[in-house]
């Protein structure tokens, strides 16, 4: 009866091994980073943990599927390393001589990711599951709603355009100001500007204060003494 026994369990023993093995059909590799992760708070990864992580698979399987009765012992690891990296894969409950497929263990897995790091106080970027993608965070909604943002965005384009008519307005009204005095100051001192016409210097009258042409000025005293 005991040969018996010890046949049946090596039996069972070489089928597990059939079954999980690195790069086996429907298999997983498992990295964590546990000292990077918690530092001197670091556990140490052992039998007890292993049997975690077997409970959370099971429990990921049977949350993801409500016809699951995946157990505990449905959970195979098989190359565990001292640098904590291992393969499992989950053997269907009602055969045993099976795996899942792995997209359903995938499924399973990503369902409950949150709450497979949460049980060894890790992350996504410490509890590695190799062929598995990450489950993606919600995006960050911004605290002030986007059309608020465009319409301050906005509003300040019209202030600031408001603002350079009446700065430009401004600047053009002293400027024509400016001028007028300029010119009338001009007027006041009767300056006389020197212009050459066909090589002959000519005066620019004075048409304020009037020019008295010399030529008629001496015709006007002849006649008047006569």
């Amino acid at each position: 009866m005991l040969r018996v026994l010890l046949l049946i369990l090596s039996v069972v023993a070489i089928a597990d091994a059939e079954l999980c093995k690195p790069d086996a059909q429907n298999a997983f590799k498992v990295r964590l980073s546990i000292k990077t992760a918690l530092g001197d708070n670091a556990y140490a990864w052992d039998a007890n943990e292993e049997y975690l992580f077997k409970a959370m698979v099971a429990f990921a399987m049977r949350r993801y599927s409500s016809k699951s009765t995946t157990q505990i012992s449905n959970v195979l690891l098989c190359n565990v390393t001292d640098r904590v990296s291992f393969w499992f894969v989950v053997t269907d409950s009602s055969k045993n001589v099976t795996t899942v497929p792995g997209s359903e263990v995938a499924a399973a897995i990503r369902m409950n990711r949150d709450r497979i790091n949460n049980a060894f106080l890790l992350s996504d970027k410490t509890l590695q599951f190799l062929k598995i993608t990450s489950t993606l965070s919600p995006p960050v909604e911004p605290s002030t709603p986007v059309w608020l943002i465009v319409f301050g965005v906005v509003l300040c384009l019209i202030a600031a355009g408001i603002v350079f008519l009446v700065v430009a307005g401004i600047q053009q009204h002293k400027k024509k100001n400016k001028e007028s005095t300029e010119r009338e100051n001009l007027e006041e001192k009767g300056e006389v500007t020197i212009t050459i016409e066909n090589g002959i210097p000519c005066e620019t009258l004075d048409f304020k204060a009037g020019h008295v042409n010399g030529v008629f000025a001496a015709d006007d005293e002849r006649f008047t003494s006569l």
